[in-house]
């Protein structure tokens, strides 16, 4: 624990961790001191002046170094001449600050006087209205009235684009700099910044294309104005309108935790998503979301959602009634008794997964099943993942971070704030990568691999650890010199890092899936993809990383539930084998024709689905499913955190809970279930039968907990308005070592590469089905799945 110091704030004894400023401080004791430009996760300034305050220390005698005593035996106090701002004064030993006298409150009033001679009094119509720090702070501390002459304002630009989706008001605009900090601090991305001086400075893009980030929504829940705003919300509704509830971001495995600000339109009088705002979790994303999970919510209003049963009569698609579709697939289902594979997308609930898997053992009589996009390793992750308490945004000093064969950003954005963030605190960052990524940027060591060879490189690295048992013969072969030669990543920088590896007090091993397309057969990974897993595996055994918190594996999955839906099928014994007499196909949140991929023949197709995808198309039955605003559910992301998600507007048309599809299928072939009425019910079973998911019912998962710092509610001048977390911070399950202690180590020989591999590059802003239903979002949307400067082939 950091060394307390004990500071006096209005006469009230508080003690706080060296290095806090006088705000922090002041707010730990439930004094707020009013601040515009400063914010707990950036670096203090000083630029508003607003959190001014009265500052006295102890004298001392600069003989003994010793306090000064007074007749009472207390330490004499030495009041400053001046004012000193408390968001950049750290507090010290015996420090007495006052908060609320006369010259502080004259102090406040001065600054909101100026900050106000140009600001425009357009409260009435600004999105900011209700939440606004400004508006709130000039009530309390402000004047009633200004001096200043209304001809002497400035008058600037009213709707200025900083890119395709953030407006700035110029008007409003204070120049706290808060927007600014963030890109540079938070985001690195370093794409605004100040021009002009005294009054007439503003704030403009220095990017091109303009606000060229995958972050800039952030900036306008930081800001304490209205000057910034986006094109999704802008006009739209005032904060007291909405219904706010909270969700899970459905875009990628980092699980951010939302809030949807809901309405009934005043069009149709349906309910719809109006914004989507950060939730605060500490232990996830803090207090940050990427754009893509801001703007990426209007397919669930998308009008091109299905919204009852479709059924193929005489070669085409028709509107059936439930009863007629279930009782339709129930038939064919027991037809084909046994001939059938069933496909499930990795974007569906835990609930959904669990009873599609129990579906097919109790009532279809198979355990043919593949999650679609197959992915390689979640069985090792489910046993070797990041342990219980593992929080990224607490590594520091004696934390290594290996990140292999994936690009943080593209694939799990938060993730790469919260990594940047420990290699500020002291963590070390060793990416290795066929090509530059901005982790590169934060790394004590890159390694550039030749493509293909990143399995090689990871036993070059264990080797250099001189660990392996079990292994060790094997291991044995791939000495930093040979490895060197393999991947033309230089013995030195191998050796160097396989030092860090070795030295390292926690160790967490980051993988993606950049490999070559050519260990990839029909879109499923061959046994040459399950290597570089394997190896990263082996790696955290060896080396004694596995099975405590802040160690083990992280793998940058495709999907928010990538995890979660392979931990359900195998809880019900669910394994992919070749469908040699298959009569039957049922697909769940999967559309693999769409993906390029090729799907088995068979004599009858259950899809379902959000939308009529190329795979729908080619279905007899079609179901339509809800989307995740709809209902309730949970998902585990990529640390192994169930989170729960809770129904926000109603349904469309006739749609229905992907579970309830398959509760209804089931009872149709006979099954007793109608004891899972709601999506709860069916997660209790889960939390009872599943060891790992013990103690995730949704009781659980609601729990919360004191955060730092506080935001939203009565501190939106202080956190920025991001929602405080009242829907629950989830559960972080148990890794498979935690539970039973084993741990083995199993060797799967390094695919070679031919002169041909192509790299497998995933982007975050790619076009998809979900995606493509936000017309705000399509400037940044990406045609091709691999930029030509990205294509790197196998040497």
């Amino acid at each position: 624990m950091a060394d307390l110091i004990n500071v006096y704030i209005n006469e009230v004894l508080v003690s706080v961790p060296k290095g806090t400023v006088i705000v922090d401080a002041a707010k730990k004791l439930g004094v707020n001191i009013p601040v515009f430009c400063y914010h707990p996760k950036l670096k203090p300034v000083g630029m508003c002046r607003m959190c001014l305050v009265e500052v006295g220390r102890r004298k001392i005698d600069r003989a003994t170094g010793q306090p000064l005593l007074d007749a009472n035996n207390q330490p004499e106090i030495a009041w400053g001449l001046k004012l000193e701002t408390g968001c950049t004064t750290p507090i010290e030993e015996g420090m007495q600050v006052r908060t609320q006298n006369e010259v502080v409150k004259k102090a406040q009033k001065d600054v909101l006087e100026f900050l106000l001679t140009s600001h425009p009094l357009d409260c009435p119509v600004c999105d900011k209205g209700g939440e606004c720090p400004l508006q709130n702070l000039t009530l309390q501390f402000g004047p009633g009235t200004t001096r200043f002459d209304y001809n002497d304002k400035q008058h600037l630009d009213k709707h200025y684009p900083l890119g395709d989706i953030i407006f700035l008001d110029k008007e409003r605009c204070i120049q706290c700099a808060r927007c600014i900090r963030f890109q540079d601090e938070v985001a690195d991305d370093r794409v605004l910044g100040f021009y002009e001086r005294g009054r007439t400075m503003q704030i403009d893009t220095l990017s091109e294309p303009g606000f060229d980030s995958k972050f800039s929504g952030n900036t306008t829940d930081i800001c304490p104005v209205g000057a910034l705003t986006t094109r999704d919300f802008r006009f739209r509704a005032r904060p007291w309108e909405m219904t706010h509830v909270p969700s899970i971001c459905t875009h990628c495995a980092v699980g951010c935790n939302l809030t949807l600000g809901t309405r009934r339109s005043a069009r149709d009088r349906q309910w719809e998503i109006l914004r989507v705002m950060p939730r605060q979790n500490e232990d996830v994303n803090e207090i940050w979301i990427c754009d893509k999970g801001r703007f990426g919510h209007h397919f669930t209003r998308s009008q091109a959602r299905l919204t009852t049963p479709l059924v193929r009569k005489n070669g085409q698609l028709a509107e059936a009634t439930w009863d007629e579709a279930i009782k339709l697939v129930a038939e064919r289902l027991n037809v084909v008794y046994g001939h059938v594979v069933g496909f499930i997308g990795d974007r569906v609930s835990n609930e959904d997964a669990y009873l599609f898997g129990k579906l097919f053992r109790e009532g279809v009589k198979t355990t043919r099943i593949a999650n679609r996009p197959h992915v390689a390793g979640a069985d090792l992750v489910q046993k070797y993942g990041v342990g219980s308490g593992t929080n990224l945004g607490a590594l520091g000093k004696g934390t290594v971070v290996l990140i292999v064969a994936g690009d943080v950003e593209e694939t799990a954005p938060v993730y790469m704030l919260r990594l940047r963030a420990a290699a500020q605190r002291g963590a070390k960052l060793i990416v290795a990568n066929a090509r530059e990524t901005k982790m590169d940027r934060y790394a004590a060591n890159s390694l550039r691999y030749k493509v293909g060879t990143e399995t090689q490189l990871v036993y070059g690295l264990l080797n250099a650890v001189n660990q392996g048992s079990g292994i060790r013969d094997q291991v044995a072969a791939y000495t930093p010199a040979k490895v060197a030669e393999i991947t033309g990543v230089p013995e030195a920088e191998i050796t160097a890092a396989g030092k860090l590896i070795a030295e390292a007090k926690d160790l967490i091993v980051v993988f993606g899936d950049e490999q070559p397309y050519d260990i990839m057969v029909n879109g499923q990974y061959t046994d040459a993809g399950r290597a570089l897993p394997q190896a990263c595996a082996n790696l955290v055994v060896a080396t004694g990383h596995a099975g405590k918190a802040n160690n083990g594996l992280l793998s940058l999955w495709p999907h928010n539930n990538t995890q979660g839906v392979f931990d359900m099928l195998a809880a019900n014994g669910a394994q992919w084998t070749p469908a040699d007499g298959l009569k039957a196909l049922y697909i769940v949140g999967s559309d693999p024709i769409g993906e390029g991929q090729t799907l088995p023949k068979s004599e009858f197709t259950i899809v379902q689905e959000l939308f009529l995808t190329e795979t729908a198309k080619q279905a007899d039955v079609v179901l339509p499913a809800l989307s995740f605003a709809e209902r309730d559910g949970t998902f585990t992301n990529a640390e192994r955190r169930v989170q729960r998600y809770y129904k926000a507007i109603a349904p469309l048309g006739q749609a229905r809970a992907d579970w309830e599809i398959i509760r209804m299928v089931g009872e149709q072939l006979g099954l007793k279930w109608t004891h899972y009425l709601t999506s709860e019910g069916v997660m209790a079973e889960i939390a009872a039968t599943v060891p790992q998911y013990s103690g995730t019912e949704y009781a659980a998962l609601a729990q919360v907990t004191e955060a730092w710092p506080p935001v939203g509610s009565n501190d939106l001048y202080f956190g920025g308005t991001a929602y405080d977390n009242r829907g629950g911070v989830g559960v972080q399950i148990k890794s498979g070592v935690e539970l039973d202690g084993q741990s083995e180590m199993n060797w799967i020989e390094p695919p070679v590469p031919s002169a041909e591999s192509t790299l497998h590059v995933r982007q975050l802003n790619r076009h998809g089905t979900l995606i493509d239903q936000s017309a705000v979002y399509q400037p940044r949307l990406i045609d091709a799945p691999i930029e030509p400067a990205q294509v790197l082939k196998g040497a």
